[in-house]
Formats: C-alpha cells, sequence, structure tokens
C-alpha cells in the first residue's frame, strides 16, 4: 500500500511503470495529433468548440492554446509549447513532435530495463553537444538584407498558409519590420498596428506605410477625404469631465447653475478655438488644405461642430497605442496640453481618407515620410480567413525579427537535423557507460522532423533519412525538396530556419523529455479530492 493511500485513503497514484506508460503515451499522443501539420505540406486542423465556432489553422501554437486538454501530461508539453511561442515565436510544433520522440525512443530502453535515470544523463550530454554543433554549424549573413529575410519570412509562413498567399504576405511583413526599423535601437513590433477588415479577399491584404484607424470623424459635415494634411496628436480634453472624487454641487438658484455650465463651455470652447487658430495660420490663404485632430480623449457635439466649421476633422478616442503610433509615422510629437501648440508639434500626411464599410469607419493615414510605424490591413471574406492570416503575419513578423537580432540563420528543410544526428553518433562513440543509450536515443528523436516532413509530402520516410545521410556524409550539406522529395542545398534554395528557434526546440524539449522521464510516481491528493474534483490519473 502506499504511503500517500495511508496519509489520504481518498488520494490516486500511478506508481513507477504506470507513470512512465501514461507521461510517453500521452506525449506520443500530443505529437501524433501535431505532426501532421508541419511543413508546408501539411495539413489544416479545425477546431470547434463549445458554442459552435470554428476556426481553421495548421499553426501549434493555436492549437495548444485552444484545444481543451485534460492530460496533465500533454497539458505540461502544451505549455512548454506555447512558451517556446511566447519567446521566438515559432517552432510550437516542432517542440511538441520533437519531446515525443524523445519519449518514444526512450521506450524500447526502458522496456529492456535500463533506468531512467541513465537515459536522462544520456540527454544531457546529448542536448550540450547539439548547441555546440548548432554553434558550429549556423551561418553568419548579413541579416538586413531583405532578400534574406524574404526566405525566412517564406519558410515560416509557408508552413500557416497557402503557397500563393504565404508568398504575398511575406513581401508585406519584411516591408513592415524594416519599416520599423531603426539603427542601434531595440526592434518593437508594436509599432506594427495589425488591423482586419472583413472585405472582398485575402489576397487583398496590404502593407499601408502609415496607419488605418478603426474609427472615423464624428461629425457628418466634416470632410471625408484631405490631402497634404496637417496631423495634430494630442490627448487633451475637449468636452465636460468629471471630478476625479466624487463631490456633489448646490445651487441656490438655476442662474447659478447655468453660470456654471457655461463656464465648462466656455472653457472647453477656448481649447477648441486655439486649435482653430493654429489650424488657420499654418494652412495661411489655402483652407482647403487638411487638418486632423485625433484627440485620445474625447470631443463633446459643440467642438465637432466648430471643427467641421473650420474645415478640420475630428478623430476622437483614439487608442493610446496608436498615439505613439501616430508619431512615428506622421512625424511631430503628441501634446497634453493646448498650451503646447506650436507648428512644430503637426505631423504630415498626404492623404487623409475615411472608408465605410457597413456600419464601421474606417480612417487611412498615407503618403507619410520616413515612417517608423505602419499598418497591415488584413482582408478576408469570413473570419476563418482573417484569424488564419492574422496568426501568420504574427509568426512571419517575429520571424523577420529574430533573424534581424540573431544576425545568423541555420539551413533549414532538415538538414540541420540530420547533420546533428549523424555528429551526435561519432560523439556516442566518446562516452561511456551506459549513458550512450540516452545519446542515441536522442539523436534517433532529431530525426523526426525530416521524416515527418517526408511523410507529409508523401514520400517514404526511411528511404529519405537514408538519402540524407548518405549526401551529408559524402560531406554535402542538404536538406529535403518536399516537391521531388530529393535531396537539395537549402542555401541555394533558400531555405532558412531561424537560429534562437532551433536553440531553444533543443534546450527545452530535452529538459521537458528528462523531467517526464524521470517521473515514478503521479499523485493526485489534493485538498479538494471527494469534493467534485477531477478524476485523476487511471490506475
Amino acid at each position: 500500500m502506499s504511503a500517500l493511500k495511508m496519509l489520504n485513503s481518498q488520494s490516486e497514484v500511478s506508481r513507477r511503470g504506470q507513470a512512465l506508460i501514461m507521461n510517453t503515451s500521452a506525449a506520443r499522443g500530443f505529437a501524433e495529433v501535431l505532426k501532421t501539420n508541419l511543413g508546408p505540406k501539411g495539413t489544416i486542423k479545425m477546431l470547434v468548440s463549445g458554442a459552435g465556432d470554428i476556426r481553421l489553422t495548421k499553426d501549434g501554437n493555436v492549437l495548444a492554446h485552444e484545444m481543451q486538454i485534460q492530460h496533465p501530461t500533454a497539458a505540461l508539453i502544451a505549455r512548454t509549447a506555447t512558451a517556446q511561442d511566447d519567446i521566438t515565436g515559432d517552432g510550437t510544433t516542432t517542440m511538441v513532435i520533437t519531446i515525443g520522440e524523445f519519449l518514444r525512443q526512450s521506450e524500447r530502453y526502458l522496456g529492456e530495463g535500463v533506468h531512467p535515470r541513465v537515459i536522462a544523463e544520456g540527454f544531457e550530454l546529448a542536448k550540450v553537444r547539439a548547441l555546440q554543433f548548432l554553434e558550429e554549424y549556423k551561418v553568419q549573413k548579413d541579416t538586413t538584407d531583405r532578400a534574406l529575410l524574404v526566405d525566412v519570412a517564406r519558410a515560416s509562413l509557408r508552413t500557416k498558409l497557402e503557397q500563393e498567399l504565404a508568398d504575398q504576405i511575406t513581401e508585406i511583413v519584411v516591408d513592415a519590420v524594416l519599416t520599423i526599423r531603426r539603427e542601434k535601437q531595440p526592434l518593437d513590433l508594436f509599432m506594427v498596428e495589425i488591423m482586419t477588415m472583413p472585405h472582398r479577399t485575402a489576397n487583398e491584404t496590404r502593407l499601408v506605410r502609415g496607419l488605418v484607424l478603426d474609427h472615423g470623424a464624428r461629425h457628418p459635415d466634416m470632410p471625408k477625404k484631405a490631402t497634404n494634411a496637417f496631423i495634430l496628436t494630442c490627448n487633451v480634453s475637449l468636452e465636460f469631465e468629471k471630478t476625479e472624487v466624487n463631490s456633489g454641487f448646490y445651487y441656490r438658484s438655476h442662474e447659478e447653475r447655468q453660470k456654471m455650465v457655461d463656464a465648462e463651455h466656455a472653457l472647453v470652447e477656448e481649447r477648441c478655438k486655439k486649435i482653430i487658430e493654429l489650424a488657420n495660420t499654418v494652412r495661411g490663404n489655402d483652407k482647403n488644405r487638411g487638418f486632423i485632430v485625433i484627440n485620445q480623449k474625447g470631443i463633446d457635439p459643440i467642438c465637432l461642430d466648430m471643427l467641421a466649421k473650420a474645415n478640420i476633422i475630428g478623430l476622437r478616442r483614439a487608442k493610446r497605442r496608436n498615439m505613439e503610433r501616430l508619431t512615428l509615422a506622421c512625424g511631430g510629437s503628441a501634446i497634453n496640453s493646448v498650451e503646447d501648440m506650436t507648428p512644430e508639434v503637426l505631423g504630415h500626411a498626404d492623404e487623409v481618407q475615411e472608408q465605410v464599410l457597413g456600419e464601421e469607419k474606417y480612417t487611412f493615414i498615407e503618403g507619410v515620410k520616413n515612417p517608423f510605424s505602419c499598418t497591415i490591413l488584413i482582408k478576408g471574406p469570413n473570419k476563418y480567413t482573417i484569424e488564419q492570416i492574422k496568426d501568420a503575419v504574427r509568426d512571419g513578423l517575429r520571424a523577420v525579427k529574430n533573424t534581424i537580432e540573431d544576425g545568423f540563420v541555420v539551413p533549414g528543410a532538415g538538414a540541420f537535423q540530420t547533420a546533428a544526428y549523424l555528429d551526435l553518433m561519432k560523439f556516442k562513440e566518446t562516452v561511456s557507460g551506459r549513458a550512450k543509450l540516452g545519446v542515441e536515443a536522442f539523436a534517433n528523436g532529431l530525426l523526426i522532423v525530416p521524416k515527418t516532413l517526408a511523410e507529409n509530402s508523401g514520400f517514404d520516410a526511411t528511404e529519405i533519412l537514408i538519402k540524407l545521410q548518405d549526401e551529408h556524409k559524402q560531406g554535402h550539406n542538404v536538406g529535403l525538396d518536399l516537391v521531388t522529395g530529393e535531396p537539395m542545398d537549402p542555401q541555394d534554395e533558400g531555405v532558412w530556419d531561424q537560429y534562437r528557434v532551433l536553440k531553444q526546440v533543443l534546450q527545452s524539449s530535452s529538459v521537458v523529455a528528462e523531467q517526464l522521464l524521470l517521473v515514478d510516481e503521479v499523485m493526485k491528493a489534493g485538498k479538494n479530492m471527494g469534493r467534485g474534483g477531477q478524476e485523476g490519473p487511471e490506475q
């Protein structure tokens, strides 16, 4: 009888053999679910929520987030995979199938009576060697070269979208990151606004070198279009404001109340008049020249009417993040008081246009000079398409950012995994004792990536692996051509993996596999046992 049962008779326990079987089965099962998504030839999953909402995706991160995973081991792997996406933005599916394969390779040794600690020690040695090999194998490139960034982004996006659309969006995400890039400053991807518009087809997704706001002017008489426009970005209250503390006012007469209301009106009108005076000053005699006020706070109807009569477009309740993007895109600076207004704080745009789609209004600010902020406008006929593109765009942006910051790339299409396998098999001969069994299991586990790429492309995995290994032994650095099934040089074809993604996969997958191997007892003995808690692991 387990000692835990003596402490808590309602506890549920899986002992060593059962715990290992449970962990390896869960890891393999989760890997089997995701492995068909890997690579450009991977299939798509349809997720259906309890409310009937549908989501189409082949992004491992979305699947790991959205799937209802009840098994504790599978949930642990899913959290590791989503952490991988949070850190690097890619490699989620690779992480899951690598962990599953590590445990599957370990099973045959465990079945022969090898202690899990021995395999875990071998895994640790293999991980250190694989990371050393990655440092030797990586290729230093000029990562500000647009052609290289296009290759990296294409390799990432083709695993998430169909080829024609992926190639189009590749150009968009590369240009977006290069737009916001500033010398000797970290890249801030939040300066790329991702705006969705349920309209027309996905092929009309485009990059706006400026900003798209998801609201429009709030007065019917305001112009719908302005050219050669000044942009005033402000955070000034142009409406009645409630006091910051709860307060009450008592009046002796109606006249006193009206006097206070008039004072409020006069204060707001004075601010509005100062804005109109600035507009008249900078526009001079050309009253048709555009002047746009984008305010983070509200604008009341009286001020809106005053602005409309002065031929000024007024936008209110702008997002705080957009205020920062506006100054980076259009120039100028944001102000918090009308006392700070001078012509120097104004930005500029060649064209500002309002577009109405159903009940929604969108304001396009385009034709800006030297923008350090931009907008990716995603269009699609339905929300499923838009969400799929949105997930892919985020991954593409991270892929380009990673490459620029790393300064290195790694040949893709399974080339690194095959080369690392051969290197580890040589390294195994230098390892003494039974730890070499763990090194061999680790090396075989790495081959799951080229093997899965071959299977998803309809080729014989064993034959492909033999071809790749033969080429590598002859000194040819090759990966798998998913169209012909023949070895190809990934450097010539422009197929690159991200350095930091592979490094993170090697580190995290081996650590999780080691921890799961060393679990000798799964216990459910929480304080809520017997009070409607979920069922524990099967005995």
